[in-house]
Parts: structure tokens; sequence; C-alpha cells
């Protein structure tokens, strides 16, 4: 569609335009003031694509008169024209060659982030229960946890395998609440495996979201979309289902679930709002957080159990594992620490939203897996609770964005 405008007038001299003191435009362009002011014209043209002005060539310059109407200045012998061609929606940008193997490669590398972080997160959840069948002391395995990740680190920035980050006093000094929040979660967590099913805590703690929500809300007066608030009854009802109809409920490990949600959600607000500007790299992040959170927990962890209960509960464990069991700790350790820092290190590469999804998938996986492996009986209702549980979490994230 091409709409076509032709208007003649007699010719103008410069004396004109001085006397009247109209404003020249420059001859790539007409001065117009809207189409319904221009008299006299047969327009036809349409709204559903958008249109692109064409310069017609050596077409004169235009004002517009005090009456609204439009006055062109043109060179002899032509007619000012003005043309309007609509937009081809059907043409898609030419991606080049190198763009789309960056693009293939950014997908690969996403993808490659996402498996390693639920195989880790797996395999660890298989030990870390294990080491605490056989040696149920929930403060020290977490310790342990720590210690090892802050061990790694500290040996890469020595050996400059990892780039060490670029501290200051600020900078711990907005990290501490976020380590002392971690080390609850994360200590909370670990007793709550310590007295239930591995998939008992998980679908527990897919109801993270809910309290997240709430403690916005009521504590720092965010508001949220309408979906946001009704993505929470699939994931309280599920959650609720799911620990009503275990077959092995223990107060203390739904509760060390519970208070897990509750820590994690403040230690993404405060590291929300503490660490906003700070430039660290998603790996290093973890690992400062780990060097905090292990200074943070050790005492606490001494004073809870202590030594002689560890060496007694060690030897004890020893006697009926065998050597097998400081293999287990060493992997519970160390892939705790791998999977944690895979997932900081994909953040810096997705965003939110996916990380989200990837995350509500993590659990999914350790669910199901942990089911398989330690033969943990599930009633039908109760597989129902954990599937609506996970399905709101989902929803939640769609909501959220």
């Amino acid at each position: 569609m091409v709409t076509s405008v032709s208007h003649s007038t007699s010719g103008i001299g410069v004396g004109d335009l001085v006397r009247h003191k109209a404003p020249c435009v420059r001859p790539r362009a007409a001065s117009v003031r809207a189409v319904s002011t221009i008299k006299n014209l047969d327009l036809t043209f349409s709204t559903r694509k958008p249109l692109y002005l064409a310069t017609p060539e050596r077409a004169g310059f235009g004002f517009l008169r005090r009456d609204g109407t439009l006055s062109a200045i043109k060179p002899r012998g032509h007619d000012f024209k003005c043309e309007a061609y609509e937009a081809d929606r059907s043409e898609v940008p030419e991606i080049s060659p190198e763009q789309a193997r960056s693009d293939a490669a950014q997908r690969l590398k996403i993808g490659i982030y996402f498996a390693t972080w639920w195989a880790l997160n797996v395999v660890f959840n298989i030990y870390n229960k294990k080491v605490l069948n056989a040696f149920p002391y929930p403060w020290l395995t977490s310790t342990l946890s720590l210690a090892a990740g802050s061990l790694i680190m500290l040996i890469s920035w020595a050996t400059r395998i990892a780039e060490a980050p670029k501290t200051d006093f600020n900078f711990w000094k907005a990290l501490a609440p976020v380590a002392v929040a971690h080390t609850i979660g994360h200590v909370a967590a670990t007793v709550s495996m310590s007295k239930v099913a591995v998939s008992f805590t998980h679908i527990i703690k897919s109801g993270e979201p809910a309290f997240s929500v709430l403690v916005s809300r009521f504590l720092l007066g965010e508001t949220f979309p309408v979906p946001v608030y009704l993505s929470l009854v699939p994931i309280i009802g599920g959650c609720a289902l799911a620990a009503v109809t275990e077959l092995n409920f223990n107060m203390t490990g739904f509760m060390g679930a519970m208070i897990s949600n509750l820590a994690f959600v403040f230690r993404n607000i405060f590291s929300k709002k503490g660490m906003k500007g700070l430039s660290v790299s998603g790996m290093n992040y973890y690992a400062c957080l780990s060097i905090l959170s292990l200074f943070i927990l050790t005492p606490f962890a001494i004073a809870v159990e202590g030594p002689q209960m560890w060496a007694a509960g060690w030897q004890t464990a020893l006697s009926q594992i065998g050597p097998n069991f400081i293999w287990w700790i060493a992997a519970q350790s160390i892939f705790y620490h791998l999977y944690n820092q895979v997932s900081y290190m994909s953040l810096d590469e997705i965003s939110p939203l996916t990380f989200s999804i990837g995350n509500t998938m993590k659990r999914i996986s350790v669910i199901v897996s942990s089911i398989i492996i330690f033969r943990t009986p599930v009633q039908p209702v109760n597989a129902l609770g954990a599937a609506i549980a996970v399905l709101g979490t989902f929803l939640y994230s769609q909501a959220k964005q």
C-alpha cells in the first residue's frame, strides 16, 4: 500500500518568506501538523502496519500557514510529493553465522550449568543422608560442609586457579547478616534431614516462596500482583497435605525445614539490600559467604554437640560402616560446596526467572531420586501433595515476573 499526497501551489519569492517570518524546513523533510489539517485531500491509509515516510528526490520545502493549510515551495516544474510505505513484517533480520554460533554456545553453557547443578545436588543429598543415618550430628556435619568449601576456595586463590576477590571492610560488613541467615538455614535443613526423609524435607522446602511473599508483604511493605498470591494456595496446600500424610513424620524435622525456609528468605533479602553495588563474581561471593558462615557456626557447633559426642559417634560409625564412612563424609562436604558454587555461578549467566525454574526442577530431581535410592515409602496422597506443592512453586516463579 502506498499513500501519495500531491499539493500544488504557486511560487513564492524569498522576500515573502522574510516578510512572513515563516520557518524554513530543510529539504529532506516536510513539516506537517496533522493529516486532518490538509484540506481537499483524498487519503486512504492502513493502521495495521507501521508507516515509514520516504523523502522524494529534488523535493522542495514547505511551511504551515496561519490558517492551518499546508504551503510548499517547490522547484519549478515539479510537484511536492509525500509518500508513505508500509513496513514489511515478514522480513526477519539476518543473523550472522558468528552470532548464531555464539548463541548456541551460550545455550549449551547454560544447559551444562543446569545439568551439573542438579547432578551435584542429588549426589550431595544422597551422601548427606547416609552420613546422618550413621552419624546423627547435624551441627558437625554442617560445619564440615562449610569447612571443605572454604578450604577449596582458599587453595584456589593461593594457587591462582581462581582470581581472588577484591574486598574491603564494607564488603564483609554487608555480608555479615547474609552469612548469619545462611548459617541458620544450612544448619536447620541439615537437622531436618537427620530426622526425616530427604524427600519430605525438600517437599517442605518447596514452600519457601510462601515465606518470601509473607515476609516481604508484612515486614517490608511490598505488594505483589494477584496471581502471585494465588500461586501460594497450591504451595501451602500441597505442603500441608504432604505433611499430614507423611508416614515417618517428625516435628523436629518439620520445624527444621520451616526454619530453613524462613532463614533463606532473609538471606535473599539481606543479600539484595546489602550487597547492591558490590561487584563480586558468583563463585567468589559464595566462597566469602562460606568462610564467614564457618566462623559463625563453629563455636555454636562445639557448644551444642561438642568433641566428646563427636568422638563417640565417629567410633560407632566406623565400626558399623567401615572406611567407607570417611569417604561419605568427604563426599557430602565437597559436593555441598560444589553444587552451591555452580548455582551461584549460573546466576551470572541466566535471569532470575530461569534460575527459579531450574531450582524447581532441581527439587523434583532430588525428591524422585531420594525416594528411589532410599526406597522411601510414599502413599499416593502424599505424592499428590508433593506434586501440588512443586507445581505451585513453578506457578509462583511465572507469576512473580
